[in-house]
């Protein structure tokens, strides 16, 4: 991954958000409606769907989002609503469809794809048309193995948002990995407090000191420092080939990795809920929730090769429990910090040198919700 010269430098005068931005939920509604309801959202992987009628469902705010995988095999997104009295259909997290879907009220049943195919007693109403009356449509994309959706009626084109890191990532070959594990957990902080607190490594020394013998805080550099993706890489010290338990490979190299990555893990976020990790050998994203203003959830996914994952030969739940462990001590600070600000003595102070992608994180959050 080659870099250009950046300009990666701490905004004058920058500071942490004000006390409202993690405690009022007037804010939060806000978020939704400009963030989560009109951003494209990462919400899994596509081979999480690998049958016709497999689906899972989305809630984000007020709206909830079946995904699934229609007759054409094609990945599909529809809003979770019946066209006739409005009802939730569907309230399993996941799942599989026979070969429709049908409201539990009064029995309209709806094609994969999201047409009305059934609709009982309603032919003596004049003029009903079922071609009226289909699931209302969410935008779908794909991109690198990643499913991602878009709830805006008119979404800003998904590869013009995305070309900053269209390609940036081939040498992983990501899309063609399989999900190991995924662990969720639920933490009682608002959401911007995980996004930001996995974009600087100020705080390692301290919260993680056997991540920081693995990586030096200071070893870094950035070369996304604007705008919706932020990040860049961190260099391994010495005598270290990974981030495991072991700090060792936990399995071979992906086969395109370059020399200089194979030294390197790259930290991103991609607003507003995608955190990625590329490691020598292994793939780790997550995804962050707001389930009020002060509670989230997040999920983490590590990814490997489907020949490793066959293989039983590789201790890869090494990568797992090492970051099992990182990712709770982050859980665990990102909840003091939310009872630490919901205090009325809470003001905002000065970001250090080591946190210029939270002041980056902070200008296009603002960006997006005046």
């Amino acid at each position: 991954m080659s870099f250009k010269k950046t300009a990666d430098t701490l905004t004058k005068g920058a500071h942490t958000l004000e006390r409202d931005f993690y405690t009022s939920s007037q804010i939060l509604s806000n978020e939704y409606k400009k963030i989560f309801q009109s951003q494209w959202i990462c919400v899994g992987r596509s081979e999480e769907l690998t049958a016709v009628g497999q689906y899972k469902t989305i809630n984000l705010g007020n709206e909830s989002v079946i995904i699934l995988k229609d007759e054409k095999e094609t990945i599909m997104a529809h809003y979770n609503v019946c066209r006739h009295r409005g009802t939730r259909i569907c309230n399993e997290s996941n799942g599989k469809f026979s070969k429709s879907i049908q409201c539990g009220y009064h029995g309209w049943t709806y094609a994969l794809d999201g047409k009305l195919v059934g609709a009982p007693h309603m032919n003596s109403v004049e003029n009903f048309n079922k071609n009226d009356y289909s699931m209302f449509p969410v935008h779908v994309e794909e991109w690198e193995g990643f499913i991602f959706i878009n709830l805006s009626d008119d979404p800003k084109d998904f590869d013009q948002t995305f070309s900053p890191i269209n390609g940036r990532f081939s040498n992983w070959n990501i899309s063609d990995l399989k999900t190991l594990e995924i662990k969720e957990y639920e933490v009682k902080g608002n959401w911007k407090l995980v996004i930001q607190n996995y974009c600087e490594c100020y705080h390692c020394p301290i919260l993680h000191p056997e991540l920081a013998a693995i990586h030096n805080y200071m070893g870094g550099r950035n070369d996304l420092f604007e705008g919706p993706f932020l990040g860049g890489y961190m260099d391994f010290n010495n005598g270290k080939d990974s981030i495991s338990s072991s700090g060792e490979l936990c399995c071979p190299p992906l086969p395109n990795v370059k020399e200089d990555d194979k030294k390197r893990v790259y930290y991103y976020s991609i607003f507003p809920n995608m955190l990625l990790s590329l490691h020598p050998e292994y793939v780790m994203y997550h995804t962050v929730w707001p389930l009020s203003i002060n509670r989230s959830k997040v999920t983490c996914s590590w990814l490997f090769s489907e020949e490793v994952i066959n293989s039983n030969n590789h201790k890869i739940q090494e990568a797992v429990d090492f970051w099992d462990m990182t990712n709770k001590q982050d859980w665990y600070i990102s909840e003091l910090s939310q009872l630490g600000i919901q205090s009325e003595k809470y003001s905002p102070a000065p970001y250090s040198g080591q946190e210029s992608l939270l002041a980056a994180f902070d200008r296009y959050y603002k960006q997006t919700v005046k």
